[in-house]
């Protein structure tokens, strides 16, 4: 609390007396809530009343559950194995909570709003009711209703979408493929048809996505088809080309002139035999020839008819001549005829033999010359088989390409096949194994008893907290306490020196027992100023006023425009530090509202009580701590209207109001005088009322007509004016007459003790008005030291 009796001194602050402490044991404790038990069993019965009231308000919810059993093992429709062996189990565990989460996918949900109609619910954000009477009557009246617009109805789509993620709940129980989808509502039936109809859509779901799949596999493979075929094609062409120009002609196994050759070979050899052979026959003929032996003891002679009948009629001659040598003489004409028959006989045989020898002869002859043909032959076919030895290379390069050829495409044309036979199979092995029914117990809220038992505990709690609270308050009540000082009307009289400063941090000196210094004994000078208030009591005693430390701990720096978005003017975007969001219990923001509170009761019951800050030396930090005590205001819930009463500087307007970066609100009712002094709305729950240029006399006039037109439509909670700018003139004074209550801003950059006394001497009688001082640590220096450390 600030003394008027002593100046601001920069020493420092002494520490706060020492209170003691009151308490409880705890057997007062017990005895305290025994003298209390009455209205503690009170209490906690009205609790439980609340909490059964409460509960039968609120909306049931039934849960409907279906179970599915999510396999990650597919169906192999096309191996000999009905499901492929046992994976990896956590690959299968991701499988598995992949499923889960498709279960709440978009497209399955959307399915789901399509099948049960939920954009026509008013429980999933539809309006199916209000709609269809909508459309009645305007059916009664013969007007037909609007169609909604594509937007309108994905809007209430989306809408519905949300909603029923909201109703969902997938659980998947923990080492096993099971999956429990819970949905809620408030009817029971709808929860139980919504879970089953999830269930369907989900398998739908993966029934098609699965023949999605293998219709883009089939699309993919056919078109490769058409292009794998012209391949084949062309290869097969070159082969057979080549085979044609290089005589490469034969039967499946192998080539004819491979064939001919082997023949040729084999005939060949043949034909050596056969010729080995007549020349045997000849050698053995022309031996027995050159031998006394008989000529015809060869195989030829002996299996020859001929020569046997020959032989045979020449031993029948030999025979008879013989008889006859014996009975006639060498010169009987019978001998000799018998003897001419035998030798002709003979002859005809070795001319028989020599038919023999010269057919063998004849037949060697014959031997030899096939020989020597088939030789022949065999060495051309020799030679036709080196060239197309060496034309091989390139044939069996072109049968391989062809086979590769052949190969890709009939793997393509038959896989083709088989993606598209699967696209009518399901090879999904997720199945409900169990369907939701129809719940016959609400899941919200629990039982009745359940909340009486809260609300009994709790009322009991509450009150006993009550009576421990109030009777330490009065405890502590009757505890002695220091007298707060207070000051009486200042007299006027000469300013002594002031002492050397020895501390460069402003702190607010408290009072002290001892005798004081000459310059704090005496009273500060006051300056001749016109009266604000002659009704006033000169002798009224004045309370001390509150004081606040605006730190750089309790703001942030913002660069002005760079942040700011497109949904209206915010005050905490405009290049000015600003409060800390996130910190609602700060020693600052705490003393500011007992500021108000300061306000309110000066204000004596009014509606909207007006307080305004007014401070000496730059007007910047007057106005950035009248913002940061407007935004601590509506952080607390309260409707601010701030009014830029510096009708010289404009700072709070200049930037509000600056070219691009906000212009009033049309929709604005008050206004100071034009349509550029226009009330601001603002998204921070803050109405601003910016400077009017002009005649401060008329400025003023308009601000105080403002004023109480808002006073009159009860819009507002509190009115907070930045400035008048010091020292005051007639008509900032008329303006300061209107206020409830006035706060003094001090930059710490300057003297403290001379800016309160200056602001003391400018308000006259008006500092009565003083409820808070706001000692304000923000300096142009300070903020060059920090620019570029903290930003938000």
């Amino acid at each position: 609390m600030l003394d008027y009796n002593q100046p601001i001194d920069r020493a420092g602050q002494e520490a706060p007396q020492q209170r003691p402490q009151s308490g409880f044991n705890a057997l007062e404790l017990v005895n305290l809530l025994w003298r209390r038990k009455i209205a503690i069993a009170a209490a906690a019965l009205l609790g439980a009343t609340l909490a059964v009231t409460v509960g039968k308000s609120v909306t049931p919810r039934y849960t409907a559950t279906a179970q599915l059993y999510v396999d990650p093992r597919e169906l192999q429709l096309v191996d000999r194995e009905l499901t492929p062996r046992a994976q990896d189990v956590s690959g299968m565990a991701m499988v598995v909570e992949s499923q889960a989460r498709l279960i709440t996918s978009n497209s399955v949900l959307l399915q789901v709003i399509q099948q049960a109609n939920l954009d026509k619910d008013p429980e999933f954000g539809g309006g199916g009711d209000a709609r269809s009477m909508m459309s009645s009557l305007l059916g009664l009246i013969g007007l037909q209703p609007r169609a909604p617009s594509a937007a309108e109805t994905k809007e209430v789509q989306l809408a519905a979408l949300d909603a029923l993620n909201r109703h969902i709940t997938v659980r998947k129980t923990e080492k096993s493929f099971i999956v429990d989808i819970e949905v809620w509502s408030t009817d029971p039936a709808k929860a139980a048809m919504l879970a089953n109809t999830l269930t369907s859509a989900y398998l739908a779901e993966s029934r098609n996505s699965q023949a999605s799949a293998a219709r883009r596999a089939t699309n993919d493979l056919s078109g490769r088809l058409k292009e794998l075929r012209e391949r084949l094609r062309s290869a097969e062409t070159a082969l057979a080309t080549y085979k044609a120009q290089n005589n490469f002609v034969g039967t499946q196994d192998a080539l004819i002139s491979d064939q001919q050759l082997s023949a040729s070979n084999q005939r060949l050899s043949a034909a050596r035999a056969a010729t080995m052979d007549a020349q045997a026959r000849l050698d053995q003929i022309e031996a027995s020839r050159r031998t006394a032996a008989d000529a015809g003891a060869n195989s030829e002679a002996l299996q020859s008819p001929t020569i046997a009948n020959l032989r045979a009629q020449y031993a029948d001659a030999r025979k008879k001549y013989a008889e006859l040598a014996g009975e006639l003489g060498p010169r009987h004409p019978a001998l000799r005829q018998t003897e001419k028959q035998v030798e002709d006989l003979k002859r005809t045989i070795n001319e028989e033999i020599d038919r023999f020898a010269q057919s063998a002869k004849n037949d060697l002859t014959r031997a030899r010359d096939f020989e020597a043909s088939l030789n022949r032959a065999l060495e051309a076919q020799k030679r036709q088989s080196v060239q197309l030895s060496q034309a091989a290379v390139r044939l069996r390069e072109l049968e391989r390409e062809a086979d590769a050829s052949r190969d890709v495409y009939q793997s393509f044309l038959k896989r083709s096949r088989e993606t598209e036979e699967q696209e009518t199979l399901n090879t999904s092995a997720a199945r409900v194994i169990g369907e939701a029914t129809v719940p016959q117990r609400r899941s919200f809220p629990p039982a009745m008893s359940m909340f009486a038992m809260i609300g009994f505990i709790f009322g009991a709690l509450a009150a006993a907290s009550w009576f421990v609270a109030a009777e330490l308050l009065s405890a502590g009540a009757t505890a002695p306490a220091a007298p707060s000082p207070v000051r009486r009307e200042r007299t006027p009289a000469p300013r002594a020196p002031r002492a050397p400063e020895v501390s460069r941090t402003p702190e607010i000196a408290q009072p002290q027992p001892a005798p004081r210094a000459p310059e704090v004994a005496q009273s500060l000078p006051e300056l001749a100023a016109p009266s604000l208030q002659p009704e006033m009591d000169e002798n009224t005693l004045i309370g001390k006023p509150l004081i606040a430390r605006l730190q750089e701990a309790d703001v942030i720096h913002t660069l002005g425009a760079i942040l700011a978005t497109g949904g209206g003017v915010d005050l905490t975007r405009l290049g000015w530090p600003t409060l800390r969001p996130g910190f609602p219990l700060t020693t600052l923001l705490n003393t500011w509202r007992d500021m108000r509170t300061a306000v309110a009761r000066r204000a004596g019951g009014k509606a909207m009580p007006v307080i305004a800050l007014v401070g000496a030396g730059e007007t910047t930090g007057r106005s950035v701590t009248a913002l940061n005590f407007a935004l601590a205001a509506a952080r607390d819930g309260a409707r601010v209207l701030m009014i830029d009463a510096d009708h010289q500087a404009h700072s709070l307007s200049n930037k509000v109001s600056r070219p691009g970066k906000s212009e009033p609100s049309r929709l604005g009712w008050l206004s100071i005088g034009s349509k550029a002094a226009r009330e601001i709305k603002t998204v921070n729950g803050i109405s601003v009322l910016p400077a009017a240029d002009g005649d401060a006399g008329k400025a003023t006039e308009a601000m105080r007509k403002a004023i109480e037109q808002a006073r009159a439509a009860g819009g507002y909670d509190l009115v907070i004016l930045d400035g008048p700018m010091t020292p005051l003139g007639a008509a900032s004074r008329k303006l300061l007459d209107d206020a409830d209550a006035l706060v003094a801003v001090l930059p710490t950059s300057l003297d403290i003790n001379d800016g309160l006394e200056e602001i003391l001497n400018t308000l006259g009688r008006a500092e009565r008005k003083l409820v808070g001082v706001v000692l304000d640590e923000l300096t142009p220096a300070t903020q060059a030291r920090q620019r570029g450390r903290q930003y938000a």
